[in-house]
């Protein structure tokens, strides 16, 4: 390839990494992004797209497919240590979201639309990923883990929570990981319940277990979370304990559904686990690398800001590169900007957002009696996190 000066590479194709391709193609950049996965990772879990992120969406023109894509969950229901009802409600009453505005979305069809709104214009490198960064004066030299070798003006990290980009250049994960005391596992299952387009919560002090419909599909969505004072650090990457820690903690569970969620988490083929935390650094760049969404600055799933985030600091570092003449002025541009949006939305687990999952009895009676209450109360206003950053005018080519 022929470098332009302005040649940029992105590490991830998730959310965060094609976002930021297509803003960075409006101004003027030369993309690459590399992406570990052979392709295009589709399904997930549902994520939401909230307040600041619904704008960046619809400037990149997929709001109205997204639109389409709206899961729409019309019910959240809580239940019991023994199954039994605590309260339905709509899930907006619970989450804060505006209705009519806000949109819950499986994490494939957000990232296809992402990947589709970009494919043309930029280079994707699948089925690789960045092995060695030797920055020098002109550039940074690149090495691939499949041999390629190749100079980029800039690198950004767009590789998720666990980012090698990250580690390469800053360190070990663990200075700037604050777990929040909760495992999760998410896998998919048979829906033999008929469920439809709604949640299914239950509850015991410390655990929680959760079917999630996001249609009249044939599967469901299973989620088993649980307390754990410290993290399991002896279990991350061997799913054969993975398996095992789950079950261990649901052993004895008062409704039996809990029993049948675990047997499906065992043969679960998609199992994913991990540790509710997030990611909080004194700076998001160094030389010519830059770090962006979850690697930077994830807040995790307690907030339900994740893929908000992304969004949002992927346009707001896009915009200051094409707004600044150089790289160090357009990182510190983008910190200066994007890091008080970043701090309310990462507060919102000191102000109540883990309050869905009581680690002790008398919590879990105060949770659902404040649930009772929402039966007969107005729905809860937009969190004001959701929108604090007033995203400026996309800058013109330099």
């Amino acid at each position: 390839m022929t470098r332009t000066g302005r040649d940029v590479l992105i590490s991830g194709a998730s959310i965060a990494g094609p976002a930021l391709a297509y803003w960075l193609h409006r101004a003027g950049y030369a993309v690459t992004v590399v992406e570990k996965a052979g392709a295009l990772r589709g399904g997930g879990y549902p994520v939401d797209i909230r307040g600041t992120a619904i704008e960046v969406v619809r400037r990149m023109g997929i709001l109205p497919g997204l639109r389409d894509a709206h899961i729409d969950s019309r019910r959240l229901t809580f239940l019991d240590a023994d199954g039994g009802k605590v309260a339905s409600l709509t899930p907006g009453a619970v989450s804060g979201g505006v209705e009519g505005q806000d949109l819950e979305v499986r994490r494939g069809d957000l990232a296809a639309s992402l990947y589709a709104a970009v494919r043309d214009d930029v280079e994707f490198l699948f089925g690789d990923f960045v092995d060695v960064l030797d920055e020098h004066e002109n550039g940074v030299d690149v090495t691939f883990r499949s041999g390629r070798r190749r100079t980029f003006d800039l690198i950004v990290g767009a590789d998720g929570m666990h980012s090698r980009t990250r580690e390469s250049l800053f360190g070990p994960e663990e200075r700037f990981h604050r777990y929040l005391g909760y495992c999760f596992a998410i896998f998919t299952l048979p829906n033999t319940f008929g469920l439809s387009r709604e949640v299914m919560m239950w509850n015991s002090p410390g655990k929680a277990a959760a079917l999630y419909a996001v249609g009249d599909d044939d599967d469901l969505h299973g989620f088993l979370n649980f307390h754990r004072p410290g993290p399991p650090l002896d279990v991350p990457r061997n799913p054969g304990a993975q398996r095992d820690l789950v079950a261990s903690a649901f052993a004895g569970a008062g409704w039996e559904v809990v029993a049948a969620m675990v047997d499906a988490m065992r043969d679960a083929d998609d199992l994913f686990f991990d540790t509710a935390g997030q990611i909080r650094m004194p700076h998001w760049s160094r030389g010519r690398v830059a770090l962006v969404g979850d690697a930077a600055y994830a807040p995790s799933f307690l907030t339900g800001q994740g893929s908000s985030l992304a969004l949002a600091g992927a346009y707001m570092l896009a915009n200051s590169l094409a707004t600044h003449g150089d790289h160090p002025a357009a990182f510190a541009a983008y910190e200066r900007d994007l890091r008080p949006f970043v701090a309310m939305n990462q507060a919102l687990v000191d102000n109540g957002a883990a309050t869905l999952f009581p680690t002790t009895e008398r919590a879990l009676e105060q949770r659902d009696r404040r649930l009772r209450d929402l039966l007969t109360l107005p729905a809860a206003p937009a969190r004001p996190a959701h929108s604090a950053l007033t995203l400026p005018e996309f800058a013109p080519t330099r």
